[in-house]
């Protein structure tokens, strides 16, 4: 049996605080990431344009021998994963498995709310795909969810503004909305990659006593909780420690980028789709 790395796919630089946490709980393994940085951001455009771009860079990563992907992107997670998982894979290779980050996260985060009712942060599109309330409510029926948009992160993060006063404003002004949906909201789930850059801001903008959470290290369980599940899979990704790093823009500003979001230095190879 040929073993092969497991892919990490996202629009642009967030899911590299994933894959930070997944090499973190499983540096055995081998990873391609793969940034769509060219096309990004994902979260204000259609489902079906998602859903395009999405299922083709995951067919480039099963040209690249990928067994599994996982999709390090919540707007790609809510908009493409289900079409991708239902229809595409039985049509070109039923043992190829896709995986995203929005199940692993709302299967226990009813664990960490005590007055049941939970706020959403994340993008356009996820907030739209209702993707959140959906799979919650599967899981902890008795949880209150609500959610906020915050199209204004993503590009503060990808700008390098992140530390800036424009960015404290616009945190606190979602943080502010999201809040006065409901005073007993408890927990928040940031529920982008790209938000865990602000979280030092965002401690300070919520009110004392509610929960933060980000994906990576929920994503990085349940990815070892699934391949110590499933050895089938398991056994067909490659175990040499290696990462690959590919983006569908600059290569240059990838790198410069990608640092910051992956905590090390990255040296990426460029990919025209």
């Amino acid at each position: 049996m040929k073993q092969q790395p497991i892919g990490i796919f996202d629009s642009g630089y967030g899911g590299l605080t994933v894959l930070k946490e997944i090499t973190a709980a499983l540096p055995q393994f081998d990873y391609i990431y793969l940034g769509d940085n060219a096309r990004s951001p994902y979260g204000n455009r259609s489902f079906e344009t998602v859903y395009e771009y999405t299922w083709q860079c995951v067919q480039w990563l099963f040209t690249q021998g990928c067994p599994l992907v996982i999709l390090a992107c919540n707007t790609a997670s809510a908009k493409a994963l289900r079409s991708i998982q239902q229809n595409d894979l039985q049509k070109i290779d039923p043992s190829k498995r896709v995986l995203g980050v929005i199940r692993p996260t709302t299967e226990i985060i009813g664990r960490y709310t005590k007055t049941g009712n939970v706020g959403i942060l994340a993008t356009n599109g996820t907030v739209i795909s209702n993707s959140y309330p959906i799979e919650i409510q599967k899981f902890y029926p008795a949880v209150h969810v609500f959610q906020e948009a915050c199209p204004m992160w993503v590009p503060l993060v990808e700008n390098n503004e992140y530390n800036s006063p424009g960015a404290d404003y616009f945190i606190q002004k979602n943080i502010d909305n999201l809040m006065g949906r409901s005073g007993n909201i408890d927990t928040i789930l940031l529920a982008c990659t790209h938000y865990p850059l602000l979280m030092e801001k965002i401690k300070k903008a919520i009110p004392a006593g509610v929960t933060v959470l980000s994906q990576g290290e929920i994503v990085a369980d349940s990815l070892k909780l699934y391949l110590e599940k499933h050895a089938e899979i398991a056994e067909k990704c490659s175990k040499n420690g290696q990462i690959g790093f590919f983006t569908t823009d600059s290569v240059e500003d990838f790198d410069n980028h990608a640092a910051i979001f992956y905590g090390k230095p990255v040296k990426s190879k460029h990919l025209g789709l």
